[in-house]
């Protein structure tokens, strides 16, 4: 998979840690998790007698000789939000492809197998006004990991792989508070995200896989100027680059607009070199978001992007032939129909016009159409029926062992996500 341009590129010490976390999250029976619905996921604050009874060890007295470590590490976990999901799936590709392989599609790509695609642990501190300093650590394992990180660290060997965000944050006393984090994040942009748990449909949409990044590296700033507007800026490596592949960086800016409830509005701008070895062609994207409830049950989304990027010479990559720009744009629309808490019918249309093939390889204008009947359990459980037909102007899937070429793609899929959190 290439994202625009366009591309993305796994470490054991990650997984130790990841396990370590798991340990102790499994071994500390002091701690209960409440069921909740999905979409109320807690935080897990830890005190000192809490990490001693997961130690299997009682809490010592007041000034016992043990107390002040304890406090340390307590301080630590303090006002932590603990969270985690897993997300399987099953997927029947129409095709059947011989590959096994469904293309243009994000995560969701093995045919006709039960398939892990995520797993994923996550700690975050936010900063606040009495303790300023925070920290966010999200923790992967599987497909989908690999796949955000393909070409994300050329030089590191790979070492970022199961590592979806790790950043420190600073609330600076400025004004409202402006947070400063440092270190890498998942994009800004986009209606969707990597997390199956966060998003409306099961696959991600042609404009969350083509023409925007994953993830970014650098230093960005946030800021609320009121409950109706906040914005950020960021300075980066680039578009999925942990470590970067030209001296030049990448700037972002962004704002977030709420007129009157529940209705937002988010435009976004990145822009700079990259790439390798250019600090003067850049690429540069425009998107905007727009989420509307129509009535208590029925919500609308709109996503559009548009993405250019200049080429040193006519026909170096991403460019071809005597071409010296190549862009890519499209538009996705939502419908969200929220029967109850625990049922809802989602359909998603649209429509990506990759005219220079700078981001699928092939130059087309590709539609998808997808219905997603999602169901919850009050236990964090959440299964997803879907079914999603994507298609071309040419003929770019090819049909069984034939290898017939066709226009089309049909695929059912069935997920299941299963989030948790802990107060």
């Amino acid at each position: 998979m290439i994202k625009i341009g366009f591309n993305r590129r796994g470490d054991r010490v990650s997984l130790v840690v990841a396990g370590v976390l798991l340990a102790v999250f499994f071994a500390a029976p002091a701690v209960a998790q409440e069921s909740r619905p999905l979409n109320n996921i807690g935080a897990l604050k830890l005190t000192a007698p809490v990490l001693w009874a997961a130690a299997g060890t009682p809490a010592p007295a007041p000034g016992g000789a043990a107390q002040a470590p304890v406090a340390e590490v307590a301080s630590f976990f303090r006002g932590v939000e603990f969270t985690g999901f897993v997300d399987f799936y099953y997927l029947y590709n129409f095709n059947t492809p011989t590959a096994n392989n469904t293309l243009f599609r994000a995560f969701d790509t093995a045919h006709n197998a039960f398939t892990l695609q995520l797993a994923e642990l996550a700690l975050e501190k936010k900063p606040v006004s009495d303790s300023r300093a925070g920290y966010r650590l999200d923790f992967q394992y599987g497909p989908t990991a690999t796949a955000v990180n393909q070409t994300a660290d050329p030089l590191s060997g790979g070492n970022f792989r199961n590592i979806e965000q790790a950043y420190l944050s600073y609330l600076a006393p400025i004004g409202s508070g402006l947070q400063l984090d440092f270190g890498k994040w998942v994009t800004q942009h986009g209606a969707e995200v990597i997390e199956t748990r966060d998003n409306w449909n099961y696959s991600r949409s042609l404009l969350f896989t083509w023409p925007i990044p994953f993830h970014h590296t650098g230093v960005r700033a946030l800021y609320t100027i009121n409950d109706k507007v906040s914005v950020a800026g960021s300075l980066s490596n680039g578009w999925n680059n942990t470590t970067d592949n030209n001296t030049g960086k990448t700037v972002g800016a962004g704002i977030t607009i709420k007129p009157v409830s529940d209705v937002t509005v988010v435009g976004n701008y990145m822009g700079g070199p990259e790439q390798a070895g250019n600090n003067s062609n850049w690429r540069n994207l425009i998107d905007a978001t727009l989420t509307f409830p129509l009535t208590s049950q029925v919500t609308i989304m709109g996503n559009y992007d548009y993405a250019r990027e200049s080429c040193a010479t006519a026909g170096s990559a991403p460019c071809t032939g005597t071409a010296t720009r190549v862009t890519a744009q499209g538009v996705a629309a939502y419908l969200k129909y929220q029967a109850n808490d625990m049922f809802a019918l989602v359909p998603r249309f649209e429509y990506f016009s990759d005219s220079d093939g700078a981001t699928t390889g092939t130059a087309q204008k590709l539609k998808e159409g997808t219905l997603t009947i999602e169901m919850k359990h009050m236990s964090g459980v959440r299964f997803l029926i879907e079914y999603r037909r994507d298609w071309s102007n040419i003929n770019t899937w090819v049909q069984d062992a034939t290898n017939t070429p066709v226009d089309h793609q049909d695929t059912l899929t069935f997920g299941l996500v299963y989030a948790f959190g802990m107060n």
